[in-house]
């Protein structure tokens, strides 16, 4: 090959980093409980990954470390190639959105579109521009019809679906979903998976609902006493009795994962 040949060559594309590295993180809380012990883990962007592990694992630790609301004790955590420390934080908080077990813990404002604009206006969006930024949040979780509308006046599927849509507005890089499932009917629980099926960021789904975390995320991760003990397709350790039996999770009385269609995507 000819220097001049070498010139015409394409460039190769750049390596996207991953949504989310963990290495070595451990802390400890100030009464001297230890809750991780060396938590590592790699998502790649776009990937939908369940966090499950009985209650105490560590879970609600590792994500609270997700966008600064804890500071490693030891190793490290980057969201999309930025450490997560003191100087990124605001970016960071930006790219990771949160979308708590209660709506009611992240609505607040009088109306449906104040509540998914407050984020945004927040971060200096304004007019036009807001508005659409609105807009788009609401239609991708179906609720544009009901922006004029009181949250407190929803029910509690329909004001879970808004509190996804008051992230989304953010245009995070990572969706982390505390028991999405949690107090909702069939039709509720059936309506939030299509729409989360569909929504093109990282899902980080910590939960204990085991047919919903089939259903909605090809990986899985399993926490227990502060270390991850499996990480791979959710089917493969659902099906895993030696595993579930020795963290404590338990499937539905009735319902075989061998029998289920595994969910697609990444």
């Amino acid at each position: 090959m000819t220097a001049r040949d070498t010139d015409t060559l394409p460039e190769a594309p750049a390596t996207e980093p991953p949504s989310l590295e963990v290495h070595g993180l451990a802390y400890a809380y100030p009464d001297g409980h230890q809750a991780l012990f060396g938590v590592d883990l790699t998502v790649p962007h776009g990937e939908r990954v369940a966090l499950l592990g009985p209650n105490g694992a560590g879970k609600t630790t590792l994500v609270l470390h997700l966008n600064g609301i804890l500071t490693a004790g030891a190793g490290s955590v980057t969201v999309a190639g930025l450490p997560v420390e003191e100087r990124n934080l605001a970016e960071i908080r930006r790219r990771v959105g949160i979308v708590f077990q209660d709506p009611d813990d992240q609505l607040f404002m009088p109306t449906v579109r104040e509540d998914v604009a407050f984020g945004p206006a927040a971060a200096g969006l304004r007019g036009d521009e807001l508005e659409a930024r609105v807009r788009e949040a609401l239609e991708r979780v179906g609720m544009e019809a009901y922006a004029d509308r009181p949250p407190h006046h929803l029910s509690f599927g329909q004001r879970r679906r808004v509190a996804v849509a008051t992230v989304l507005a953010g245009r995070p890089e990572i969706l982390v979903l505390d028991e999405p499932s949690s107090n909702l009917d069939p039709a509720s629980r059936r309506e939030l998976a299509h729409i989360l099926r569909d929504l093109d960021v990282t899902v980080l789904m910590v939960t204990h609902d085991l047919p919903y975390a089939l259903e909605l995320c090809p990986r899985a991760v399993v926490l227990s006493e502060g270390v991850v003990v499996a990480d791979g397709g959710t089917q493969d350790l659902l099906c895993d009795e030696t595993l579930m039996r020795a963290h404590r999770l338990e499937l539905p009385f009735g319902f075989d994962p061998k029998t289920q269609v595994p969910p697609q995507g990444r």
